[in-house]
């Protein structure tokens, strides 16, 4: 039977087209972008779309529109045995890290791509992307089930696992990359996919949330930061969980004001989740004082997760209506492959 794949159009500069009196590239529709890759046609696939309407930049994604993809998948889930979702490169770790949340225990594809130029330029590594992105899509094990079982980004050579993926490059075509777990395929002559770094749990089942709460910040540390601004910043309405963005191995101040002020935020319920500054590496609390004493204070160690991952995991947390304690336990569990325990 032919592959039936779903490609769903949020907007970004695969589908964009310059505006003739600014000279700016802006969003355009669905229909520009598959006239230009007319090689679709030559895959034996079925293959239909959906598309936000109208297509926004990808500077403009959020949790809302996080959830309007969560529900076309899980709408379409047993209609397709894969899906295409086309966005800009700016977010597109944070939507790869919400879906796989919000979308645990998948059994199908959900492959996220885009591009550095637009579709419609005579080079343009948006073709190649689409192409191969509707591949892996449609890809099978020999077991005869989907090769891939999980949301992940397909970008010129390497498919990456999504919540463990940044966007490391603004010009290069290879503008991802997955600092602290392999590729989960190699893209050349052929897909070479990773069996190993593959995630093909038996007996999953989906299980969709689409409520993410916003209430969640970050606060990046610098030499110079002061207590009066992180106390301001810890101090905002309705807060009710912190990133906090630390240095190496998830080291901070230790001045005593510092690990107080954390210890008071917590105290006050929220919480604060360590992550580092670092794109390759873990948290290791214990390895260094400054590190300890943050531990101490009631920082939880995000370990080596992305700090696309770790937002978007506990905005997840929180939109299930979990309890402090219950939101920390599962901050430390993983999830959907975001982290390394």
């Amino acid at each position: 039977m032919k592959p039936r794949i779903l490609i769903i159009y949020t907007g970004g500069t695969i589908g964009m087209i310059e505006d003739p009196v600014t000279k700016t590239l802006r969003p355009f529709d669905f229909d520009h972008l598959i006239e230009n890759v007319p090689k679709v046609k030559m895959l034996d696939y079925v293959i239909d779309n959906l598309q936000i309407s109208p297509p926004i930049d990808s500077s403009d994604m959020n949790p809302v529109y996080w959830g309007e993809l969560a529900e076309a998948i899980r709408d379409n889930y047993d209609s397709y045995d894969g899906f295409v979702v086309l966005h800009g490169t700016d977010t597109m770790a944070y939507t790869a890290s919400a879906l796989s949340f919000m979308l645990k225990g998948l059994s199908k594809p959900v492959i996220i791509t885009g591009s550095q130029l637009p579709i419609g330029e005579v080079r343009t590594d948006g073709e190649e992307n689409l192409i191969t992105a509707l591949q892996i899509a449609a890809a099978r094990h020999p077991d005869g089930k989907p090769m891939v079982q999980e949301v992940a980004i397909l970008f010129e050579n390497y498919l990456w696992r999504g919540n463990r993926s940044t966007k490391r490059s603004a010009d290069n075509f290879n503008a991802f990359r997955s600092a602290n777990y392999p590729e989960l395929a190699k893209i050349g002559l052929g897909i070479a996919f990773a069996p190993e770094a593959l995630d093909r749990a038996p007996g999953k089942s989906l299980e969709f949330s689409s409520a993410m709460d916003p209430a969640v910040t970050c606060i990046d540390l610098y030499p110079g930061l002061t207590k009066e601004s992180l106390e301001y910043q810890l101090s905002q309405p309705g807060l009710k969980g912190v990133v906090l963005r630390t240095y190496g191995a998830g080291n901070g101040p230790t001045a005593p004001w510092f690990t107080e002020t954390i210890r008071e935020a917590c105290d006050r319920g929220l919480v604060v989740l360590n992550v580092s500054q670092c794109q390759s590496g873990s948290v290791m609390p214990r390895r260094y004082k400054a590190g300890e004493m943050l531990a101490g204070a009631g920082a939880v160690s995000g370990r080596d997760m992305t700090f696309e991952a770790a937002i978007t995991k506990m905005m997840y947390l929180f939109g299930l209506g979990l309890s402090r304690d219950e939101v920390i336990e599962r901050l430390e569990t993983d999830l959907a492959g975001e982290v390394t325990i």
